[in-house]
């Protein structure tokens, strides 16, 4: 089997999830599309332009498919993922490519489709489950040579903003057992994992109900002036307790979790980020518009203003916080008003990481049935340039603060363009490039050697750019230690 992934790190989870499930099923696996027997793509819905993607990727490989029919056994290409919950009879019908269609939520079914298809004919299923998180299988996701891992934490969305596919394409929100959650940490940990990212559509609503004690629990409260459009759920074993749990595991380990709402961010999730050192100072916010009007239009359950405060509330919880977010372009009825209030918010908060799109409709989604896609296309794609413009200034802003402290680096390996700088992330999950070099080590009093992947090394920051920072390594330490010395 020859697996690709396209869109986003949930994805990457997915890919390992149901390679995971064909290994247990006598399939290997090989990174040589010439040798594969089964070609799977994992897909992405969010927007137009990754769809598309697929689509050009399938002609590609229409021509394989027709080759290898007159050579041997013919080949079998299955489409996985979001785009298989959206597009399922379009995807069956179109050009009769593809041989198999299965949704987020029906990779244990993989076997059983595969082998229809082996039959010569097409299977499918898109079934979404109200229960299935795939607690028993523990994938083995790791990226960064070893060094840092991702592990899904739940599955799904109930928030139902206007624009989004997630909750069509990935059914309703539902959590992993915490049992599952802290037995796949434990076992990265023992691989020598340093760095786990919690992954959800939205992590910081997690609620698990798998055991008869957590039922009783009372709800979080939302993050102040933000609203839901579901009822709070009672009981379950929330987020803070999930984070507490996760961060006692290693504390040579760094934690950090994406992506979350805004509305859910209580002060006990807060108050632990500040006081683990071992959990990063680094949160995503995604803001989505600096106006209120669009906001509202999005149902995103908050205003500019509650944003703000929410803001001002992290920075003052946690000092030096990164922040991250997301930002949407040319959304349905968005004036040149509303376009310059989501220029300053970029500019008043000053991210280090953002990501940012243009508005694509999308079947399904709420917009589609109610709003109008009313942006054109040319003043969509140079106001989305004009947020890039002023995205980057600022984080160059923020970076550039950064320049003579003292930033402590996990090692990924060797820098993309040159074999002589090494690459990590500082706890702000920012770039560092820095020389390889002998150092000594902070903890350990023995001979001067070199940093490696996995290794926390002291760097102080020389220069920096919207998306990197440089400097010189001072020593190699450990993550309790450079906590200690804080």
């Amino acid at each position: 089997v020859y697996l690709e992934t396209y869109g986003c790190q949930m994805n990457v989870n997915d890919t390992e999830i149901a390679w995971t499930i064909l290994q247990r099923n006598g399939y290997a696996r090989t990174k040589e599309l010439d040798e594969a027997d089964v070609v799977l793509l994992v897909t992405c819905s969010v927007r137009e332009k990754a769809e598309q993607a697929i689509w050009n990727r399938l002609r590609h490989l229409k021509a394989l498919k027709a080759r290898r029919q007159r050579a041997r056994a013919p080949l079998r290409i299955g489409i996985l993922g979001c785009m298989a919950e959206r597009l399922k009879e379009e995807i069956l019908h179109r050009e009769k490519l593809v041989d198999v269609v299965a949704g987020p939520d029906a990779y244990r079914d993989l076997p059983r489709l595969l082998a229809v298809a082996e039959s010569g004919q097409q299977a499918a299923n898109v079934l979404l489950s109200l229960d299935e998180t795939y607690a028993d299988i523990l994938p083995v996701q790791t990226s960064a040579g070893g060094t840092t891992a991702f592990v899904s934490i739940m599955r799904g969305c109930d928030n139902m903003c206007t624009y989004c596919i997630v909750p069509f394409t990935r059914g309703r929100e539902r959590s992993r057992p915490i049992a599952s959650i802290l037995q796949e940490v434990r076992m990265l940990s023992d691989q020598g994992v340093k760095e786990v990212t919690l992954l959800g559509q939205n992590v910081n609503s997690y609620r698990d109900l798998s055991e008869v004690q957590f039922q009783s629990a009372a709800a979080p409260s939302l993050s102040r002036g933000f609203s839901t459009v579901y009822r709070a759920k009672p009981g379950g074993l929330r987020f803070a307790h999930l984070l507490d749990q996760v961060s006692r595991i290693d504390p040579e380990m760094r934690i950090r979790f994406t992506s979350p709402h805004p509305k859910d961010f209580p002060d006990e999730v807060l108050q632990l980020i500040r006081e683990r050192h071992n959990i990063c100072k680094q949160l995503h916010l995604p803001a989505q518009s600096g106006s209120t009007r669009v906001l509202e239009a999005m149902r995103r359950g908050y205003t500019r203003e509650a944003y703000l405060d929410l803001v001002h509330h992290v920075r003052d919880s946690v000092p030096g916080v990164s922040l991250s977010s997301d930002f949407i372009a040319g959304f349905c009825g968005e004036t040149e008003e509303d376009h310059q209030q989501t220029m300053s918010l970029l500019r008043e908060v000053r991210y280090n990481v953002s990501f940012l799109f243009a508005y694509s409709m999308r079947q399904k989604t709420r917009a589609y049935h109610r709003l109008q896609d009313d942006v054109p296309a040319d003043v969509k794609k140079w106001r989305l340039e004009e947020l890039i413009a002023a995205f980057r200034e600022e984080a160059a802003r923020a970076n550039t603060a950064l320049v003579g402290q003292d930033q402590l680096v996990l090692v990924e390996g060797p820098s993309k363009r040159s074999a002589s700088e090494l690459c990590g992330r500082n706890d702000g999950n920012i770039k560092v490039i820095f020389p390889d070099a002998e150092l000594e080590d902070a903890v350990d009093c023995g001979a001067p050697g070199r940093a490696q992947p996995g290794d926390y090394v002291v760097v102080k920051v020389t220069s920096a750019s919207s998306q990197t920072l440089r400097g010189v390594p001072l020593c190699r330490t450990t993550l309790s230690h450079a906590a200690a010395c804080h």
